[in-house]
């Protein structure tokens, strides 16, 4: 049967990939950033998982809101990388395996889940930003990706704790597949940041903090947060950590942290974790940490 291995939350920052395709990555500004997804490219290379479940929103450019789906699931053997205004970028198309993402498919839609299933449509940087830090792709990827895109961007959004419900659909319907596969199981977004209005530039590492405190001991906090919660404590866009719950609900209750890069050098607080099954003495929460919780609805 097919096994979920670990997990990985990461930024989604579009900069990222341009950095990259520039090869800044010896840049001052970026090497303490690029050097953050070495220990977990290393770890992919060692644990060689054949499927990769990338929870990430699209920024209106497979969807749009005329029609902006609340949770949408790919299927295709291969998923061209989105020119998203700089031209193409020299990656090749992402690799699929239908059976594997048909499979989850029809799992999630008996466990009441109402998907829009897309078929070989553009992936852009909610994926194809941190992607290639943590998969090499010369001359193709070693494996497949199973795109969940999850509606961060148009209101009504699935609640945090809906999207926490998804991930352990998500669990029970890798763990009901027959082929032997390995998977990871991949989180994309935030953490702190709002891009837009008086806010421009806002960002809490405090809350970023205490949020993957709870995230790794105590998530069903984290569920019962709104989304003006989460906006509250972390900026506008920050609600993409809504999907980050999303891998944490296809993780057991017990996991262990292998490594955490966390980097504030623009607008947002670009973060990468790795996460494995297995126990981890948890931390006492500071009382200011606790205070940001304990203050999020006042």
């Amino acid at each position: 049967m097919a096994k979920i291995i670990g997990c990985i939350g990461t930024s989604h920052v579009p900069t990222i990939g341009v950095a990259y395709d520039k090869g800044r990555q010896a840049d001052p500004a970026w090497a303490p950033l690029f050097d953050g997804y070495k220990p977990v490219a290393q770890w992919l290379a060692e644990k060689k998982p054949d499927a990769l479940v990338f929870f990430y929103n699209d920024h209106a450019t497979t969807f749009f809101f005329d029609m902006y789906p609340t949770f949408a699931l790919g299927v295709g053997e291969r998923f061209p990388v989105a020119d998203e205004g700089a031209g193409l970028r020299n990656l090749p198309d992402i690799k699929g395996n239908v059976d594997l993402q048909c499979h989850i498919a029809e799992s999630l839609v008996n466990d009441e889940f109402d998907l829009t299933i897309f078929q070989e449509k553009p992936i852009d940087h909610g994926c194809a930003s941190p992607l290639p830090l943590l998969w090499p792709h010369d001359p193709d990827w070693p494996g497949a990706l199973v795109p969940i895109a999850i509606n961060v961007l148009q209101y009504p959004l699935p609640t945090a704790k809906r999207c926490y419900k998804l991930g352990q659909a998500v669990r029970r319907a890798i763990e009901s597949y027959p082929e032997d596969l390995k998977v990871v199981i991949v989180g994309t977004g935030g953490l702190s940041h709002q891009i837009h209005g008086e806010r421009t530039g806002f960002n809490n590492e405090e809350w970023d903090r205490e949020f993957l405190r709870l995230l790794q001991f105590e998530p069903e906090k984290l569920t019962q947060l709104t989304h003006a919660d989460f906006v509250r404590l972390g900026g506008a866009e920050s609600v993409e950590q809504i999907m980050w719950l999303a891998m944490r609900g296809a993780m057991p209750e017990k996991i262990r942290r292998l490594h955490l890069n966390y980097y504030l050098a623009t607008t947002t607080a670009m973060t990468l974790a790795l996460y494995e099954e297995g126990e981890e003495p948890a931390p006492s929460a500071a009382a200011a940490a606790g205070r940001v919780l304990d203050n999020a609805s006042a």
